[in-house]
């Protein structure tokens, strides 16, 4: 039996084809890449032929055949396909037709470009190209050179083994939230505004068992077919586009993360003209010999979806979404369900199952919040392990945002926007740098590149015993809890200082270079990274010198509170300074910005942070309305907003009349 051969320019479906004297195996997919006039093409009587005949699937097919005789005809034009080391020349037919052949030209490269080590080499005698309805433009098939002699066609590339994958996911073999971190970030490129993660329990057919499958859903503006696998494919070129906002660089961030996760992933993306399925899964690639990715894409006609036969034909879609059905929990009312998830809008919802285990468990665990209880009821993702991070000079254990991904989306974010929910529960994003006391802001230039350095004080992070630098890069968080200067050999010194800095401008070079891992959890040694420890250093060790050696308090068990309060509008998502008289516990649960205390509107613009008076309260522990007045006093301390240097001291139970370090 013929196979077909699928005839396409620039990836769209002219028609199916066959050939029935070919003289060596032909691919399943030709792509033609120009159409030149046949005189400025020498000797092509020379060159040996063979002919393709049209083997329609559709009438669409059929008539876009007739167009295509049609034009080469009209026009004396030779379509030129490159393919490994053949170039093919379809040559303009004498009569045009719906149902005429074309000859083909061809002609051979031998020589071969492939420069690896001997043991790399792949016998070209195993390939074998798949039928039709497995075989399209996301099944990553390769070969080398070896034995080229002995059997054609050969590729001048390596072919990407299913156990690749598995080597994908060690990416993120240190911290599995950096792979629910890659997730979030595609997210936020896609302009998202709400995103919600949670884990609950679904029946594989093939077990029978109910396991816990990972989802991460938002509503961005989703994918077309093309973005989708520019998205599966193993890397792609990078944008010379610079984007401070965008995150994305290295086109393996969904792949790394994903199999960092679990086994298997399914994609459901929509935007306002289509919809697309891919399936990236080692179950259904376990003992191929390349990586098979089935994708399904539809294209929007009126009020359906329906399959774009311009990306692929139906017997295709076919395949690929039976493959899907066959290795996945989705059957074809689940993904329908899945899809009304959408209504009538765009964004991305991404399923994970056969979670990475730890032991006898899985390495995430999961609990759902309460309706209605505090926040130590609020549902949350835990890595099982519970491990802290390692990082030189550090002795805390109680780091949450190392192993709390509720803690850790929390400050994900230079400027957060999105709403990201977790369990089911609204994590309370929120700008590090807004949430501390006795603030500083240095700016400076290293390398001839400007650094704005954020330095103050955290109440929590001082009774945690924990410090350091908040390394941001494009709005996203690098590196948590740097420690820099005194820090690295002192607990005690700088115990309770946190440092914010945006270090793009820093690790972005000119030519496209970035300093950043690929897994975006860290940076590579260079120069730009060796000149900011020293520089965050400095400034560190002068900060607590200046503010907190020098700074005594005649109370125990002082608490600082942050230089203002804020609060994050549900609608613009900008932030707006709370008075100092007001009460935050107060604000309803949806707060906008027309309400109270802040009365304004949303196109009012965002509040900065700058560097003011420092309140330092205090109440004595085990607070007892029986004692004297003096004892249940609160103190205040008002430092200069350059130096935090002591300026003023008052004992009094009404601190309002003090303005500008004036005590009355």
């Amino acid at each position: 039996m013929v196979m077909p051969i699928i005839l396409q320019k620039d990836r769209k479906i002219i028609s199916a084809v066959k050939c029935l004297d070919p003289p060596f195996e032909l691919p399943q997919e030709l792509n033609i890449t120009s159409l030149v006039s046949t005189k400025k093409i020498s000797n092509l009587s020379k060159f040996p032929q063979f002919s393709l005949n049209p083997a329609p699937d559709t009438s669409r097919d059929l008539k876009e055949w007739g167009i295509f005789l049609n034009f080469l005809h009209k026009y004396d034009k030779v379509a030129i396909i490159n393919f490994q080391k053949y170039k093919f020349f379809i040559l303009p037919p004498s009569i045009a037709s719906e149902s005429s052949p074309v000859n083909v030209a061809y002609e051979i490269d031998n020589t071969c470009s492939v420069d690896t080590h001997p043991r790399d080499y792949e016998s070209a005698k195993d390939l074998k190209f798949p039928p039709r309805a497995e075989d399209h433009v996301n099944l990553f098939t390769a070969e080398t050179c070896n034995e080229f002699q002995s059997r054609l066609p050969v590729k001048n590339f390596i072919r990407v083994d299913p156990s690749y994958l598995k080597t994908l996911g060690q990416v993120h073999s240190g911290w599995i939230f950096g792979g629910i971190a890659e997730l979030v970030d595609n997210s936020r490129d896609a302009k998202a505004t709400k995103m919600d993660i949670f884990v609950d329990l679904i029946n594989l057919k093939k077990s029978g068992k109910d396991v816990p499958m990972l989802s991460v859903i938002d509503d961005g503006n989703g994918m077309n077919h093309a973005e989708v696998m520019k998205m599966v494919s193993f890397g792609h070129k990078q944008s010379d586009k610079d984007d401070k906002d965008h995150i994305g660089k290295f086109g393996v961030g969904f792949k790394t993360g994903a199999m960092r996760l679990g086994r298997d992933v399914l994609v459901l993306t929509q935007t306002t003209n289509s919809r697309s399925l891919a399936f990236l899964s080692q179950s259904l690639n376990e003992g191929k010999d390349n990586i098979e990715i089935p994708i399904v894409s539809y294209c929007r006609h009126g009020q359906r979806m329906e399959v774009d036969l311009s990306m692929q034909s139906e017997a295709l879609a076919k395949y690929n979404l039976k493959a899907i059905k066959e290795f996945s929990p989705f059957n074809k009312y689940l993904i329908g369900e899945k899809a009304a998830l959408f209504g009538g809008g765009t964004g991305t919802q991404i399923y994970i199952w056969n979670l990475d285990e730890w032991g006898s468990k899985y390495c995430l665990e999961w609990h759902d919040g309460l309706k209605g209880g505090s926040s130590f009821h609020q549902g949350d993702i835990l890595i099982s392990s519970k491990r802290i991070r390692s990082r030189p000079g550090q002795i805390s254990q109680k780091v949450p945002l190392d192993y709390s991904l509720r803690a850790y989306l929390e400050v994900i974010f230079l400027v957060p926007r999105m709403k990201i929910s977790v369990q089911g529960t609204l994590v309370k994003s929120r700008p590090l740098g807004n949430f501390l006391t006795q603030i500083v802001i240095e700016t400076d230039n290293i390398l001839g590149r400007p650094v704005e350095l954020i330095l103050g004080f955290s109440q929590l992070e001082w009774e945690q015993a924990n410090c350091g630098m908040f390394l941001y890069w494009h709005g996203r968080l690098i590196e948590a809890y740097k420690r820099v200067g005194g820090m690295i050999h002192n607990a005690d010194v700088g115990r309770g200082v946190i440092g914010v800095v945006n270090v793009t401008n820093l690790m972005d070079e000119q030519d496209g270079r970035v300093w950043v891992h690929n897994n975006k959890q860290g940076f590579q040694d260079s120069q730009p990274y060796a000149c900011l420890e020293q520089w965050l250093g400095r400034k560190a060790d002068k900060y607590w010198d200046d503010n907190f050696d020098s700074l005594t308090l005649d109370k125990q068990n002082c608490v600082f509170k942050p230089d203002h309060e804020w609060v994050q509008c549900d609608k613009c998502r900008k932030w707006r300074i709370l008075p100092s008289d007001f009460d935050s516990r107060k604000l309803p649960v949806q707060w906008f910005c027309y309400m109270d205390p802040f009365k304004g509107q949303c196109a009012d613009a965002e509040q900065k942070m700058e560097p003011g008076i420092v309140n330092v309260s205090t109440k004595r522990s085990g607070y007892d309305c029986l004692l004297k007045d003096s004892d249940n006093e609160k103190m205040e301390v008002v430092t200069t907003s350059a130096t935090g240097s002591v300026i003023g001291m008052c004992r009094r139970n009404d601190t309002s009349s003090m303005v500008n370090g004036y005590v009355p």
